[in-house]
């Protein structure tokens, strides 16, 4: 069964993000993507703590298409371990539900 998802993927910058972003909604691998600029993460990296600037790209997708959207994003990503995390969508709005499905073809 083909489930609605939820990606997101941390980017270096926003010029990052919109590359990604526009390539996978060409490629019809996502319906929308939103970037999020000027988020702050602090992680682990090769035993040192970081604290980075970056933006956060919120793909919307299904599940058909998650693999070729997650090789599509390592191949396009400047980090070497790319966050790509995507979280299932329990429920939303029918209208919009119905516009994902007719944008992504499932």
């Amino acid at each position: 069964m083909n489930q609605n998802l939820v990606v997101t993927s941390a980017c270096s910058n926003e010029a990052e993000g919109l590359r990604i972003a526009r390539e996978l909604v060409e490629r019809g691998l996502a319906a929308c993507v939103q970037i999020v600029p000027g988020i702050r993460s602090v992680y682990r990296w090769q035993g040192k703590i970081e604290d980075a600037t970056e933006s956060l790209v919120i793909v919307k997708t299904n599940s058909a298409k998650f693999e070729l959207l997650k090789r599509t994003i390592e191949l396009l990503h400047s980090y070497e371990v790319p966050e790509i995390l995507a979280l299932p969508v329990a429920a939303g709005s029918e209208k919009y539900l119905g516009w994902m499905e007719e944008v992504l073809g499932a």
